[in-house]
C-alpha cells in the first residue's frame, strides 16, 4: 500500500505532463478566432443522432462485461451497468483511469463479487478492446490515406497480437497455477494470512479470466466489442456532419481508433489535451484545417464526457458532487485487499 501510495504522485505528474504537451500539439499552428467562428459555424443538431449512437453503444459495452463473468457467478446487468457508469464518472474527474478501480469496488460493494474476479474480467475488457481496435484498423487501411505512423501503428499491434496469443496459452495452459506464479513474490511479505489471501485472489481472477478458456464466451465478448467500436465510429463520423465536413466514414473510424490508441498513455483526467490532440492528428490526414479539427474534437470530447458525469453523479447521489476528487482517492486506497 505504501509502495502504491508513493508511485501515485509520480504517475499523477507524469500524466499532467503528457496533458500539456498534448495541449500543445492540439493548439499550436491554431487560429483560436477561426476555431471559434467553425465552432459557431457548426449545426450541433448533430449531436442528437451522434449521441443516440454512443447510447446503444455504451448498453453493448454494459452487456459486453457482463458476459465476461462467469455464468455460475454473474451478478446482473443492472448491477454491472451501474457500476460501469461509475467508473465512468470516475475517469472524468481523476487521473490515470481511476474509474476502473471504481467500478471493481462499486461492484464489489453493491454484489459481493470478488474484487479479483472483477479485475480480470476488466484486464479481458482490455484485451479485447485493444485487439478489436487493431483489427478495424488493419481492415480499414486500404480506404486509409498514406499516414506514416500509420505503420508505427501496425507494428504495435502486431507485438500487442503476439503478447496476447502468449497470454491466452499461458492461461488455458496453466490456469491458477499461473497466476499463483505470478502473485508468488508477494508470499514473502511478513503478513498473517497472505498465503490464503493469494490463493483465493489467484482463483479469483482466474474466473475473470474465463473468456480466455471457453470460445463461446470469447466470440459473444469481441462479437459486442467490436459493435460496440462501430456504433461509436459512427458516432463519431456523424458529428463531422456538425462542421460540414464532407468525410468518408472511414474517417471517424480513424478519429476513434486515434483516440483510443493514445489514451494508452497516462493524463489527467478525462484525458483532457489527449482526447484533442489525437482527434486533430487523425483529422489532418484528411487534410481538415487545425482551427476545424481543433472545434470538432471540442465537441466530440463534450459528448464523451458530459453524460458520464451527470450519469454518475445521479448514480452516486448528493453526496458525490460535494466530495473532493482526492477524498474519492482515499477511499479507493483504503479498500481492504481480496478476501
Amino acid at each position: 500500500m505504501t509502495a502504491r501510495r508513493g508511485a501515485r504522485p509520480l504517475l499523477i505528474a507524469v500524466g499532467f505532463a503528457v496533458t500539456l504537451v498534448a495541449t500543445y500539439v492540439a493548439v499550436a499552428g491554431v487560429d483560436l478566432h477561426e476555431a471559434r467562428d467553425a465552432l459557431g459555424d457548426s449545426n450541433l443538431l448533430w449531436l442528437a443522432p451522434s449521441g443516440a449512437l454512443l447510447a446503444a453503444a455504451l448498453v453493448l459495452r454494459a452487456l459486453r462485461w457482463w458476459s465476461l463473468f462467469h455464468l455460475d457467478h454473474r451478478p446482473s446487468l443492472r448491477a454491472v451497468t451501474r457500476a460501469l457508469f461509475v467508473g465512468l464518472f470516475f475517469n472524468s474527474i481523476l487521473p490515470a483511469r481511476a474509474g476502473e478501480v471504481a467500478r471493481v469496488i462499486t461492484l464489489h460493494r453493491r454484489t459481493a463479487t470478488p474484487r479479483a474476479e472483477t479485475l480480470g474480467t476488466v484486464v479481458v475488457e482490455r484485451l479485447f478492446d485493444v485487439l478489436a481496435l487493431l483489427f478495424l484498423l488493419f481492415a480499414s487501411y486500404p480506404l486509409l490515406p498514406e499516414i506514416e505512423w500509420l505503420r508505427k501503428a501496425a507494428l504495435f499491434g502486431a507485438a500487442v497480437v503476439a503478447a496476447a496469443i502468449v497470454l491466452v496459452y499461458v492461461v488455458v495452459r496453466y490456469d491458477e497455477r499461473a497466476i499463483g506464479w505470478l502473485l508468488s513474490p508477494l508470499r514473502r511479505l511478513p503478513v498473517a494470512g497472505v498465503a490464503e489471501r493469494l490463493e483465493h485472489a489467484a482463483a479469483n481472477a482466474t474466473r475473470g479470466l474465463v473468456a480466455l478458456r471457453e470460445p463461446r464466451v470469447a466470440l459473444e465478448a469481441m462479437a459486442l466489442t467490436l459493435a460496440s467500436w462501430i456504433l461509436l465510429a459512427l458516432s463519431c463520423w456523424i458529428l463531422l456532419q456538425a462542421f460540414s465536413l464532407q468525410l468518408p466514414v472511414v474517417a471517424g473510424l480513424l478519429v476513434l481508433i486515434t483516440i483510443n490508441l493514445s489514451m494508452i498513455l497516462p493524463s489527467g483526467p478525462a484525458a483532457l489535451g489527449v482526447f484533442e490532440a489525437a482527434t486533430v492528428v487523425a483529422l489532418q490526414a484528411f487534410d481538415v484545417p487545425r482551427a476545424e479539427a481543433l472545434s470538432y474534437a471540442l465537441v466530440l470530447h463534450l459528448l464523451n464526457l458530459a453524460p458520464f458525469l451527470v450519469i454518475g453523479a445521479a448514480l452516486l447521489g448528493p453526496a458525490a458532487l460535494r466530495r473532493r476528487p482526492h477524498d474519492v482517492s482515499s477511499e479507493l486506497d483504503a479498500t481492504p485487499p481480496p478476501r
